[in-house]
Parts: structure tokens; sequence; C-alpha cells
């Protein structure tokens, strides 16, 4: 087997999701971070309208305590659970950074949203499968307010433009072992 294809392999595989709780609090150098922005900005993009655009927390715990406040300041009062508040302001105790992906819609009309949105996802594989060559833990998240539109407000979104996800990144004592439920040979139809 090729090596290359050996190693892009073994990456892929080993990718996991872990949460940022149980992520160890040891701090990643920013060199690596940008080293996987740089990753992120190879991904795929029709008409080169490159959408995918990214706001970097040095801190995930600075993140993490606006995240909380933006929470508090946007539910209704009746609503406000402050188990939830806590969840939001505690979840990057334990991560090094976070990384706001965003889709910024691009000039070009004839291109579908779609495609701009998965163009951003890409770039976002990108940096979780580099972090794991790194060594490095990380979890995609679309909680809390991060679909909401006082994240959009907050991030000072265009009325067309998407947040993807918001990625924890950090280090773990163990990472654990992967699996799928559904057999590969379920989820393909080959047609010859």
């Amino acid at each position: 087997m090729d090596i290359a294809f050996s190693t892009i392999s073994t990456i892929i595989k080993a990718r996991r999701s872990i949460k940022p709780v149980a992520m160890n609090g040891k701090k990643i150098p920013d060199y690596q971070v940008e080293s996987l922005l740089e990753l992120a900005d190879w991904a795929p993009t029709h008409g080169f309208t490159e959408p995918w655009r990214f706001v970097v927390y040095g801190t995930a715990s600075d993140f993490s305590h606006q995240h909380a406040e933006l929470y508090k300041c946007s539910i209704a009062p009746e609503n406000f659970q402050q188990g939830e508040y806590d969840r939001l302001y505690q979840q990057g105790d334990k991560a090094s950074h976070v990384i706001l992906a965003v889709m910024k819609r691009g000039n070009l009309p004839k291109i579908p949203v779609i495609e701009e949105v998965e163009a951003v996802s890409c770039a976002v594989q990108n940096i979780l499968l580099g972090a794991t060559a790194l060594g490095i833990a990380s979890f995609w998240s679309t909680g809390g307010m991060a679909l909401r539109p006082p994240m959009r407000e907050f991030l000072k979104l265009g009325e067309d433009d998407h947040v993807i996800g918001v990625l924890y990144l950090g280090y773990v004592d163990n990472n654990p072992e992967g699996s799928r439920t559904i057999p590969l040979e379920e989820k393909i139809t080959w047609v010859k």
C-alpha cells in the first residue's frame, strides 16, 4: 500500500469527536493552530470563492464565558435555565483554543449556498484531520447559541452568512476507540 495513502487513512480513522469537558487543559502552541488554519485554506471551493472565515480564541474559556452571556441576554427570563448557562460558561475550561467557523457568502450568486456551506465544512474537516495528526483533540459543536440569530449578530455576520460550528481544540490523556454502527455495505450502492 502506498505510504501516503496509509498515513492519511490512519489519520482519518483515528479522528474522534472529543467533548471539551474531557480535555486536560494543556495549551496548544499558537503556531500549530495557525498551521491547522493553513490546512483549512486548502479546502475545495467552487469558483474560488473561499467562503471560510475563522474567529480564533487563544483562550477557550473567554469564548465560553461570552457564549454563556449571549445565552443569558438572548433568552426570555421565563425560559432561562441556570444549568444551560453554567454548562456553556464552563464548556471551554479544559480546552485550549476555540475556532468559530463561518461561511461568508461570496459575490457569485450562481454558486448555490449549499456549495459554500460544503466548502467550509471541508475546511473544518481539514482542521480536524490536521489536529488528529498533531495529537490534538477536537470537537465540532453546533450547540448552545451557535446556530441562532444572536450568535450571527455577535459575530456581525451578513444576511447570507452562516455559522458552521464552534471547534474546541485541546489535549486529552486518553483517546477513545472509534466504531461505526452501520456496516459499510449498507451505505453503498454500486452501479456498474
